[in-house]
Parts: C-alpha cells; structure tokens; sequence
C-alpha cells in the first residue's frame, strides 16, 4: 500500500463553500487564510467558467499564524461591507486560521455589534463556514456551507406555500437551467438554494453592476422553510442542509441525480409525488427524444468499456446512464471517499471501484482494463495512458478549462441526456 498521494484529483473544502456562497445574490465569500488560497480558487472559477470571479480574502501572514488573525478577519469584513456593499458575506476558514483556532464566530458577533453601535443600523447577514483544508474535499465544503446558509438564514413560516427547494450541488449553469426547465413545465413553484445559473453565466452588461443578477437572494432563502419539500441533486453536496429543513422543519427531502433515463425518470416521480401534478406532454416528448437517440447510436456505444471519474453523485449518475447504454462500466471512481458511494457504485458496476483515490491509480486502473471512453474532469486527461489515442475522453464535473463553453450546457434531464449522449457519441466516433 502506498503512503503517499500522486497527482491528487480532489480540491479543498474552502473551494466548495465559495462555490456555493457565489449562487447567491450579491454575495462576497471571504477566505480566513493566507493570499493563495483566494488566489487558486479564482484562477479555477475564472478558467472554468470564464468569468471574473471575486472572492475577498483576509491575507493571514506570518505575524497572524503566531499571534491569530482576529484583526485581520475584522478589518476585512469593514472593508468587504464598505467596498463591495454586499447582502451576504460567508467568512470562510483555511487549514491555517483552523490550525491557529481563531474564534470566528465571536470575532463576527464582536464585530457586527461594533458595527452597529458605530452606524446604528443592521449589519447584512454573515455566515461563518469552518471548512478545514486537511480533512474532506470540495464535496464537503460545498456540503458544509449549504448547511451553514439554511441554519443561519431560514426562518420559520406560518404557512406552507405549493413550492420546493432544490438543492443543485457543484453543477453547471447549463443544468440549473435544465432542471428550472422541467420544473416550469411542471407549472411548479421553486426556490433553488445557491443558484448559480445566471451568477457564472452573466450577460456583459455596461455599465457593468456591481454584482450579477440573478442567484439566490436571501430572502429566497430565508423563506424556504414555506416550502413542502426539499430536492438535493446531489446528496453528498448539500444533502445535509436537506436533513437540516427536514428535521427542523418537517420537510419532504428526496434526494436525486437526474442524469440518464432511469434517474430522470425517478426525478419525475418526486415532483409528481410531492406536488401531485401530471407530469406535462412536454416532458413525455423530451423524454421520447431521448430514446429515440439512444436508439440512434446504440450500435457505436454497445460494448465499449467505459471509466467513470467525478464527485460521488455524477459519477454514480453517468456510470448509469453508460450501463442503460449499453456500455461495460470498467472503472468507477471518485476522489472523495464515501460508503455511501461505495455501496451504490457496487450495485451499478462489477469493475473496479476508486473510493478516495488519487489520480495515478485512475491512469493505472484504465490501463489494465482496456477503457474505450474515460470520463472526467480536465485534470483526468493526464489518466489516459501514453500512447493510448484510441481511449476517447469525455470532459465532465468541475474544472474543465481546456475547452471552451461546457459550463453552459447541462447533462441533466432528458434534454441535458440528449447533449451528453451526443457528446459521449461524437467522442467516439472521432477516435475511430
């Protein structure tokens, strides 16, 4: 057994929770660390989705790593509120303001009512994130943030409006406008918790706002507990916030991927379910489109031994999606170790199953199981062996930076099917 990790394929909690902070409206994620861990974050966000992400940052330095960064942490929240004027900040700690022990939440709670008594008015809502860079990945921090938003900004409501909340995870602009697709065909009321369909999608816009429009305002999030229900789609990012609203709340809380026929299908099912409406003619029509295509190109995907990489819940969705294709799933992995991914990827795949391994054992698995069609994100590219041009690669999950636009287009769905089926086929066909 190795000791050390090669080439690690997994990104920091810190990551997660800014991903998650930037699908609400004007909101400023603020990193309790040192200068570099805002800047590998916004080189990834701006090469992924091409857009000029901000994230603010309390530059802990070598006086702050022995003596604490409480003056730090305090002077940027003033110059955040002053600069930026956001309606939410996250303050977001690092492996080192963990390490120090700064006591963020009393150094918030000194700080907003210093705030007040100085300005006499309310402070906007700051919600503290502990996402320690040692331990989890981007999965949890993502996990933790979502969960720190609804139990600090919900509050309760009296009545109980025909709604629900969707929980996204790290997913695409490109599939929030999917899944907001369905649910208006639905006729459905909605609320998408971080929602970052129009926040990492902007239009350019002169003069340019101050902040993008669009995202979840805190309001919205403030008055999802109206709502009869709770849908995460990817249960290992955010299904703990769905947990918080279902227990404290008395929430209907599913969790489902839609990706492929069958999850899609089952999608459909909880919203039929939770709001008792008849799924609508268009859905029936889109998810025919999608069979039909699967007929289409059954002949170039039948057989082809396919290796699956991504976060727990995409992973377990495309490797379904290969299988209803026809396709040998000869590898299924994620960097970020779970049981609960390890019991569903041994239901959908006899092959070899990666829970939280790195990088190098992906490029040894797909060589000794002669993968036809890799799927990953661009850092998995490395993974195909050298020499190997026939092993088509399919780029999915976050980052993908070596081409341009994936970020606008969806996999989830019936229509987001149809795109991923394209792709995986075209792939294909451009290795033969």
């Amino acid at each position: 057994m190795r000791s050390v990790t090669i080439n690690p394929p997994r990104m920091c909690q810190p990551i997660g929770a800014m991903y998650a902070t930037l699908g609400i409206h004007a909101a400023v994620p603020l990193v309790h660390g040192s200068q570099g861990c805002a800047a590998y974050p916004m080189r990834m966000f701006n090469r992924h989705f091409r857009e000029p992400v901000q994230i603010a940052v309390t530059s802990l330095g070598e006086s702050a790593s022995v003596f604490g960064g409480r003056d730090n942490l305090i002077a940027a929240i003033n110059n955040v509120i002053t600069r930026r004027k956001p309606e939410l900040i996250s303050v977001i700690t690092t492996c080192l303001s963990e390490t120090i022990g700064d006591d963020i939440e009393g150094i918030v709670r000194e700080t907003i009512y210093d705030l007040e008594e100085t300005e006499g008015k309310d402070v906007v809502p700051i919600v503290t994130i502990h996402t320690p860079s040692y331990v989890g990945s981007h999965v949890t921090g993502y996990d933790n943030a979502l969960k720190a938003f609804v139990m600090h900004l919900s509050k309760e409501c009296d009545e109980s409006n025909e709604k629900l909340n969707i929980i996204p995870g790290m997913i695409n602009p490109g599939d929030i406008q999917e899944i907001k697709k369905m649910l208006d065909l639905f006729n459905v009321s909605y609320t998408i918790i971080s929602d970052i369909s129009d926040t990492l999608d902007a239009p350019l816009i002169m003069p340019k706002p101050p902040f993008p429009n669009g995202g979840s305002t805190v309001t919205e999030i403030e008055k999802c507990t109206d709502a009869y229900g709770v849908i995460s789609l990817c249960e290992h990012e955010g299904g703990s916030a769905a947990k918080f609203l279902e227990g404290k709340y008395g929430m209907r809380s599913n969790a489902v991927c839609p990706i492929g026929v069958s999850k899609t299908d089952q999608f459909v099912e909880v919203i039929t379910d939770i709001t008792e409406k008849v799924a609508p003619y268009e859905i029936e029509k889109e998810r025919g489109k999608l069979i039909d295509a699967m007929v289409d190109v059954h002949q170039i995907t039948y057989g082809k031994k396919a290796a699956i990489f991504a976060d727990p819940d995409i992973a377990l969705g495309i490797a379904e999606f290969a299988s209803e294709l026809g396709m040998e799933v000869v590898v299924l992995a994620s960097s970020t170790s779970s049981n609960a991914f390890m019991n569903a990827a041994k239901e959908i795949s006899d092959g070899e199953i990666l829970n939280g391994k790195d990088l190098y054992d992906l490029h040894k698995a797909v060589k000794e199981t002669d993968a036809d069609i890799l799927f990953g994100n661009t850092m998995c590219k490395k993974s195909i062996p050298a020499g190997e041009d026939d092993v088509a690669f399919v780029r999915c999950g976050f980052p993908v930076y070596d081409r341009v636009g994936y970020y606008r287009y969806g996999i989830m769905g019936y229509h987001g099917g149809i795109y991923l089926l394209d792709l995986i086929t075209n792939t294909i066909l451009d290795r033969n």
